[in-house]
């Protein structure tokens, strides 16, 4: 067929660069092998990763594989204005881990998808270097991804990040949160910050009602700028987890705290008969969150309901583990717990005291 067109249309013409995502594999192909365990079998650019699974669970006697998919968020919009890309690679990663941390897994492998209305190589190295960084961390491969460019679904400069996790526990070290009793000691674990949820109420309280620029240091937050506040990334407490694998500390149950804050999420993993009761002030609020509460005038349960306040999991042990627990965690480097109430009768529902 004779083109009318004598110029010719192109990919490129039509909003997709070839070149600029062989630029970006090129970019990030030594940064990805960098994480690859050994029983990794397909390098990038593989149409699948591949995996030997007789290495990835020897030693295990009766495995179960746990999966999880999520995204970093909006958390996104405030990296991109401040261009600032690293850390949240290293969210999407530790989000993840965390929300199968709760079930006892070991991460095993990673696969990512970064979708952008253009695609930028050196934003996506920057973000392909934070995820690997976390992958490292915890002994995880990043196996594969996709970028997307698509001019026609998103807005100039926005990016889309997600990711999913394949972790293995052994079947009779499952936690499930089936092994809560009434008088199990809640431990709450320190976050860094927002993590990666309730940034659609940060932004519009914080830049858009209160108007706060991103790059002036805040007395009120410690001297920290508020885009340090609101990007500091999320924990994976993979490491901690580990420790307490060490010492030997049965866990009865774990909450990843995420979208839903308290409210929604702790009851996911309590058994029928059974709620919690938290104990407000037994844990240092991040000033970050009470710059929120304040410039938005949010009540009480708002916060609880949409962000983690300080607390980034939940952990449920029997009070004469208790306090063994909370000094492993401690005496792991960069990670703080807390004594933060305890599971009482009910009917799966979060108390809020104090």
């Amino acid at each position: 067929m004779e083109a009318t067109n004598p110029e010719g249309i192109t990919y490129k013409s039509a909003g997709v660069d070839i070149d600029a995502g062989n630029e970006t594999v090129s970019r990030i192909k030594s940064h990805v092998r960098s994480s690859f365990q050994p029983e990794v079998m397909a390098d990038i650019g593989s149409f699948g990763s591949m995996l030997d699974l007789g290495m990835v669970l020897k030693g295990y006697r009766n495995p179960i594989l746990i999966q999880s998919i999520d995204g970093v968020g909006t958390k996104v919009t405030i990296g991109c204005k401040l261009d600032r890309y690293f850390g949240l690679g290293v969210d999407i990663v530790s989000h993840a881990c965390d929300d199968i941390l709760v079930h006892g897994a070991r991460p095993v492998s990673f696969l990512d998808y970064v979708a952008s209305q253009k695609l930028r190589p050196e934003v996506v190295e920057e973000i392909v270097k934070g995820m690997v960084s976390a992958c490292r961390e915890c002994g995880m491969s990043l196996v594969g991804g996709e970028t997307a460019e698509m001019p026609p679904t998103y807005r100039v400069g926005e990016i889309d990040i997600v990711g999913c996790i394949t972790g293995v526990v052994e079947k009779d070290e499952l936690i499930t949160g089936a092994a809560i009793r009434h008088g199990d000691v809640a431990v709450g674990l320190a976050s860094t910050g927002l993590h990666t949820n309730g940034y659609s109420l940060a932004r519009k309280v914080l830049l858009e009602v209160a108007a706060l620029p991103l790059d002036k240091p805040m007395g009120e937050l410690g001297g920290l700028t508020l885009g340090d506040a609101l990007l500091a990334s999320h924990k994976n407490y993979y490491p901690a987890f580990a420790k307490t694998r060490e010492e030997k500390i049965p866990l009865n149950g774990m909450a990843h705290i995420t979208g839903g804050g308290f409210i929604d999420n702790i009851p996911r993993v309590l058994p029928e008969g059974c709620s919690v009761r938290i104990q407000l002030g037994s844990w240092p609020v991040l000033p970050v969150f009470e710059l929120i509460a304040r410039h938005g005038r949010i009540v009480r349960d708002e916060l609880f309901r949409t962000l983690n306040m300080g607390i980034g999991m939940v952990w449920f042990v029997n009070p004469s583990h208790a306090d063994a627990l909370i000094r492993t965690v401690n005496a792991t480097d960069g990670f703080h717990a807390y004594r933060i109430g305890e599971v009482v009768p009910g009917d799966r529902k979060v108390i809020l005291a104090g």
